[in-house]
């Protein structure tokens, strides 16, 4: 990882140079052993701020598998799971999968910066035309129609930004720490109701490069590997029509029962959960599509303290994309890592025998899971 900062100092490419050279050192290999490169580059970005040239600027030849992974924000979690399949058929061996980006440049705002209209409506430019802008006003849709569905308050979200907070504090990379309770979260200002600043990610400048080896090559460098057991992927798609709710109902469902499937588990196996949660609502959805939850009480486990520090099922233990730091799929990614290498200091879990990793991109429209653990074998 490269620092994480709110100020332009670097472009996306350099910060990714500089993530690649980390991780293959990290890893225990030299630049030579490297014969795979998976590239992740926001969607917002331009694919000449992080081209296939990737391969010359980080010093990397006769490579055997190249390519700009582009799935929304659940690419990321895609790479590892092209790199997995790439190595298993033999195409490469090692493989670097990176993720980098930096929104936030000189005279730009975080809000200015992801100040795009998402397209939900099925009518190219309708959506800016009446006032349907940015993705907050998406997932403002989809949080009204979960809160209206199952009967719930706004204190369903404010319990997830409450639960992130909680192990932001305890994470020296997160850039939130301030302890946040309910009453906080009910007095901060709605962005588009029903969602508040306090529900919206907080974006950074970073990146973040992982080394995915086949099993025998895992333990060169000096930290424990993370081994993937279970992959899946669930595309739903967006039906706007009757009888269909695309907001609540999505293609984590799909995605989780093919990885459980794979890795010889259900969901009652998991252990914690690193969700992509660019938004609070998305937390309560994914903890019911991907069967830990019922229908409508993701709520109310939440706000039991269930999914913070000493939970039942801790969730998003680095602070997520509300308190941590918001590098789209890479950041679940990251916790995960840093969790099973037992690097996690004073939110550090103990049982790692499972642990779900996701990402989505859209409305929730495209979603991929891992399933990972500290042990090489199933337990």
């Amino acid at each position: 990882m490269t620092e994480f900062t709110r100020n332009y100092q670097q472009p996306a490419w350099q910060l990714a140079v500089n993530a690649i050279g980390l991780a293959i050192e990290d890893a225990g290999f030299k630049h030579a052993d490297i014969d795979g490169l998976l590239l992740n580059k926001s969607p917002l970005a331009e694919l000449k701020d992080f081209p296939m040239e990737m391969q010359d600027f980080a010093g990397l030849s006769n490579l055997s598998l190249l390519n700009v992974v582009e799935a929304e924000g659940s690419s990321m979690v895609q790479t590892l799971q092209q790199a997995t399949m790439a190595i298993q058929s033999g195409m490469a061996k090692r493989v670097v999968c990176v993720f980098a980006d930096t929104p936030l440049q000189a005279n730009t705002s975080a809000g200015a910066a992801f100040a795009v209209a998402m397209p939900m409506m099925g009518h190219l430019g309708i959506e800016i035309a009446n006032g349907f802008y940015t993705p907050i006003a998406a997932y403002a849709m989809a949080a009204q129609r979960y809160l209206a569905v199952y009967n719930r308050s706004s204190d369903d979200l404010g319990g997830v930004a409450v639960s992130n907070r909680r192990w932001a504090e305890l994470n020296d990379l997160a850039k939130l720490r301030k302890p946040l309770s309910i009453e906080d979260y009910r007095a901060a200002p709605y962005l588009i109701e029903p969602l508040k600043m306090l529900d919206c990610a907080y974006p950074v400048n970073g990146a973040i490069a992982v080394v995915v080896s086949a099993v025998d090559e895992a333990n060169k460098g000096a930290h424990p590997a993370a081994y993937i057991h279970g992959m899946g992927q669930g595309h739903a798609g967006n039906i706007n029509r009757r009888g269909f709710q695309p907001e609540i109902h999505t293609g984590a469902k799909q995605a989780g029962e093919i990885a459980y499937k794979m890795a010889g588990i259900t969901a009652k196996d998991i252990d914690a959960c690193q969700f992509y949660d660019a938004f609070s609502i998305s937390t309560l959805i994914n903890l019911e599509q991907y069967g830990l939850c019922e229908p409508g009480t993701a709520g109310d486990f939440v706000l039991a303290g269930e999914t913070s520090p000493g939970g039942k099922l801790p969730v998003n233990t680095g602070g997520g994309h509300l308190s941590g730091y918001y590098l789209q799929g890479a950041t679940p990614i990251s916790e995960a890592l840093l969790q099973i290498r037992q690097q996690g200091g004073a939110r550090q879990l103990s049982a790692l025998d499972n642990l779900l990793v996701t990402g989505y991109g859209g409305r929730m429209q495209f979603h991929a899971a891992l399933i990972m653990s500290q042990h090489e074998e199933r337990r």
